[in-house]
């Protein structure tokens, strides 16, 4: 599996790469899935690149980007967990006081705690389509109720462990998605990214406070261009400006450091 330095918002790949995210997200994954082993079986087969890519060039390209993962068949499904308003949630919430179908307080500001985190799972669309909010009841009649709780609950403890681990590093996790497949024996295994800035809202902790957009690392900083563009949201993306290009880098280099310091 190798992550390439394309960024993707509001499901749209954009036109210009960020050199060096690949190599960043690719660290950070494997950082987190090595923290959160005992949590759920993940992907990682540590098999070295030499033994599966014979071309120089490949390898070259490959080299700190990429992993050898086990063979698994997806579940259609974006497993996200959310421990504070934000995002598509803050405007679920906005127009009706749920998440997914999970109510929440009322009168909640901007970048609240909610009391508790919450499962609020999304379908899993197909390239160039848009992935949608769905509540627990469709997802167990997309999976199954037994797998969909199974999810559920593997999706908060992970959750739970690496919001408490980046909070002793001065970074929220304001919410996040896994995604999950299937072995050959059925088991559960946590694939794909995991916990990065492409995947996450990671939020500086000092400056948090309800009511305001807090300082983040993640690639918030380039939605928030986005919408301040004339751009419907549809191919073709507009062009990143260096200035956005560069400030996007540097936030997910700042994640990157501060959550696998030693």
């Amino acid at each position: 599996m190798v992550a390439s330095d394309r960024l993707s918002a509001f499901d749209v790949i954009l036109p210009d790469p960020i050199a060096g995210k690949g190599i960043i997200l690719t660290q950070l994954s494997n950082f987190w899935f090595d923290l959160l082993a005992d949590s759920v079986p993940n992907h990682l087969l540590h098999t070295p690149l030499e033994a599966v890519l014979a071309d120089p060039a490949e390898l070259a390209y490959a080299r700190g980007r990429a992993v050898v993962v086990k063979a698994l068949a997806p579940l259609p499904v974006e497993a996200v967990v959310r421990g504070y308003l934000a995002g598509s949630g803050l405007k679920d919430y906005q127009r009706s006081g749920l998440i997914s179908g999970v109510a929440l307080p009322p009168n909640l500001k901007i970048a609240a705690r909610l009391p508790e985190p919450i499962f609020t799972p999304s379908s899993k669309a197909p390239a160039g389509e848009h992935d949608e909010p769905i509540t627990m009841a469709q997802l167990e009649a997309l999976i199954g109720s037994e797998r969909a709780q199974q999810i559920a609950a593997v999706s908060l403890t992970l959750y739970a462990h690496a919001h408490a681990h980046a909070q002793s590093r001065g970074i929220l996790i304001a919410d996040t998605k896994f995604e999950f497949g299937l072995d050959q024996d059925g088991t559960l295994t946590l694939m794909d990214e995991l916990l990065t800035p492409d995947s996450s809202r990671f939020w500086e902790a000092s400056s948090w406070q309800p009511g305001q957009a807090p300082a983040s690392y993640d690639k918030q900083f380039v939605r928030d261009w986005l919408e301040a563009q004339p751009w419907d949201k549809q191919l073709p993306a507009p062009a990143l400006p260096k200035a956005v290009i560069a400030g996007t880098l540097a936030r997910y280099q700042e994640a990157l450091t501060r959550l696998t310091a030693v």
